[in-house]
C-alpha cells in the first residue's frame, strides 16, 4: 500500500523537463514539489523531508552526486531516484551504489516516471515494516530454510512482508544460497499458495526453446512442433511464475518478456491470438544486475519492471553459526536415507564447519555431508572422513588455536579468525594492541573481499553506508599517495 500522497522533491534545472515532469504527475496522488538548484532542494528538504527525491546529476550549483551524499551520511528516509542523461549511465549506476533506489534516463515516458517512483514507494513502505516487524522468538525453521542467524531472521521478515503483495521479488545472491527456496516460500506464505508454482531457469534452457518454453507453440510453429503446448505463462496461471538466473535470458526474448510483465498477455510460438494471464513474477540471478545493465546485457526497462522488492539472500559464511546447525540437520537426515548410524561431529570437525568459508554455500555443505555419510560409518564424524577440500584446513584450526592469529595468517586462513571465535585462545599483550583506525581498515577491505568487491553488501552487512566505505577508501589513497 502506497502512502497518502506522498511528498515528491523534484530538483531539476532544465524549466521545459521540470513542466514535462509535472505534466505526467499531474493526475497522480502525490504531492510534488519543484526547485531548480541543489541549494534550493536541500533548503526543501531541511523544512519538510520528502518521501521521494527526483534528482537529476546536473545542476547548475552543484553536482547532483553531492547532494545523494549529504542524504546519506545523514541516514535520510528519503528514496532518491536519479535522473541523468544516457551518455552519464555508468554515473548513475555509481549513484545507486551511493544509496539512490533507482534512476532514469533521459528521455523516458509518463508510464516509465510512475512506475519508478511506484515501484520504489512500495519497497521504502516495505522496508519501514521489515525495520518494525518484530517476533518474540528467532525462527530456527522457515519456509523450508533452516538458519537462526541475524541475517536469515531478516530474509524471513522480507518475505513474510512481500508474500501478500502482487509486486514482482527480485532475489539475488550466489550460487547455492537457496534462491529458489526463497522464491517458493515468497509464493506459499502469499495468498497464490493454492495456485501453481512455475519455475525456468533462464540458463539452462537453449535461447531457441526458451520462448516456447515461456509462452507455449502451436502445432507447426517450428520443426518438432508436433504438437500444441502450453508454457510456463498458461501453466502459472492464478499463481506464480519464477524465472530463475534471469540474467542469462535472451536479449531479444527480454523485450517479450517485458511486454508479457507489463500487460499480462503473450501469444504462443506461431499463434496470432493473444492470450491473457493472471500470474506474479518472481525473479533470481547470481550475478548483479546493475553490472547487467550498464554493460547492455540486461534491458534497463525490463530492470524497472522486476526489480521492485529486492531480497538479497547471504552467502553461508556471513551466516553465523548456521553452518553447524545445517550441518548437524544434514548428517541425521543422510544417516537415516542412508541407514548409516552417524548422530554427532568431533570438536576438530565442527571447527571446521565454522571456519570454512563455503564457497558453493548450502549447496556445497549438502554435498559434503552427503560424501562424509555415504563412504563411511560410525556414531561420529571424524577427521579422517572429511573430503577435500576440507581436509586440508585440519592442520590450519589446529595451528590457529595452538599457535595464534599469525600462524593462521601464514597458513592462509583467514576465515578462521572471523568465523570461528571459539578458537580464539590468544593472550594478548600490550605489543599486540594496534592502532584502531589499522584494524578499521583490515575490517572493512575483509569484509569487502568477502563480499566479491560488492561496497553496498558489504556496507549492509557491517552496519554503516557505503558512502562511508567509499570516503574512508579514498582517505585511504590519498595517504598512501
Amino acid at each position: 500500500m502506497l502512502n497518502v500522497n506522498p511528498r515528491i522533491l523534484m530538483i531539476e534545472d532544465t524549466l521545459a523537463l521540470a513542466r514535462t515532469y509535472e505534466a505526467y504527475l499531474k493526475d497522480q496522488p502525490y504531492d510534488l514539489v519543484h526547485t531548480e538548484t541543489g541549494t534550493e532542494g536541500l533548503a526543501a528538504m531541511a523544512e519538510q523531508t520528502p518521501d521521494v527525491l527526483l534528482l537529476d546529476l546536473m545542476l547548475p550549483d552543484m553536482d547532483g552526486l553531492d547532494i545523494l551524499k549529504k542524504l546519506s551520511d545523514q541516514d535520510s528516509p528519503t528514496a532518491v531516484i536519479v535522473i541523468t542523461a544516457n551518455a552519464s549511465l555508468q554515473v548513475a549506476i555509481e549513484a545507486m551504489r551511493l544509496g539512490a533506489m533507482d534512476f532514469l534516463v533521459k528521455p523516458f515516458t509518463r508510464d516509465r516516471l510512475i512506475v519508478t517512483i511506484d515501484n520504489v514507494l512500495e519497497r521504502q513502505n516495505l522496508s519501514k515494516i521489515v525495520e518494525t516487524y518484530r517476533t518474540d522468538i528467532d525462527r530456527q525453521e522457515y519456509c523450508g530454510f533452516l538458519g537462526s542467524s541475524l541475517a536469515m531472521q531478516r530474509v524471513y521478515r522480507i518475505i513474510d512482508s512481500a508474500a501478500s503483495s502482487k509486486a514482482t521479488v527480485f532475489i539475488t545472491g550466489e550460487s547455492g544460497t537457496g534462491k529458489e527456496v526463497c522464491a517458493q516460500a515468497v509464493h506459499d506464505q502469499g495468498p497464490r499458495k493454492s495456485g501453481p508454482f512455475i519455475a525456468i531457469n533462464c540458463g539452462a534452457i537453449p535461447k531457441d526453446l526458451m520462448e516456447s518454453e515461456i509462452f507455449g507453440h502451436v502445432k507447426g510453429a517450428f520443426t518438432g512442433a508436433i504438437a500444441s503446448r502450453d508454457g510456463a505463462a498458461a501453466q502459472a496461471n492464478g499463481g506464480t511464475l519464477f524465472l530463475d538466473e534471469i540474467c542469462e535470458m535472451d536479449l531479444a526474448l527480454q523485450t517479450k518478456l517485458l511486454r508479457f510483465v507489463q500487460t499480462g498477455t503473450f501469444q504462443q510460438v506461431g499463434a496470432s491470438k493473444v492470450e491473457e494471464t493472471d500470474i506474479r513474477f518472481v525473479c533470481a540471478t547470481n550475478k548483479d544486475p546493475l553490472v547487467e545493465v550498464a554493460e547492455e546485457r540486461f534491458r534497463e526497462d525490463l530492470f524497472y519492471r522486476l526489480h521492485v522488492i529486492p531480497i538479497a539472500m547471504p552467502p553461508l559464511r556471513e551466516r553465523g553459526g548456521d553452518a553447524q546447525l545445517l550441518a548437524g540437520e544434514l548428517l541425521n537426515q543422510y544417516a537415516v536415507e542412508e541407514g548409516k548410524s552417524f548422530d554427532r561431529f568431533t570438536d576438530e570437525v565442527s571447527a571446521v564447519i565454522d571456519a570454512y568459508t563455503w564457497p558453493g554455500n548450502v549447496r556445497q555443505l549438502q554435498n559434503v555431508i552427503r560424501n562424509i555419510v555415504v563412504l563411511n560409518d560410525g556414531e561420529e564424524v571424524t577427521a579422517d572422513m572429511l573430503p577435500a577440500p576440507l581436509d586440508s584446513y585440519i592442520g590450519k584450526v589446529e595451528a590457529f588455536s595452538q599457535g595464534g592469529d599469525a600462524i593462521a595468517k601464514k597458513a592462509n586462513f583467514p576465515a578462521v579468525a572471523a568465523a570461528a571465535p571459539n578458537l580464539r585462545t590468544l593472550v594478548l599483550s600490550e605489543a599486540d594492541i594496534r592502532p584502531l583506525d589499522e584494524t578499521e581498515r583490515e575490517t572493512i577491505e575483509h569484509a569487502i573481499e568477502i563480499c566479491g568487491d560488492n561496497v553496498p553488501k558489504a556496507a549492509s552487512l557491517l552496519g554503516i553506508s557505503a558512502s562511508t566505505i567509499y570516503r574512508k577508501r579514498q582517505g585511504w589513497q590519498d595517504r598512501a599517495s
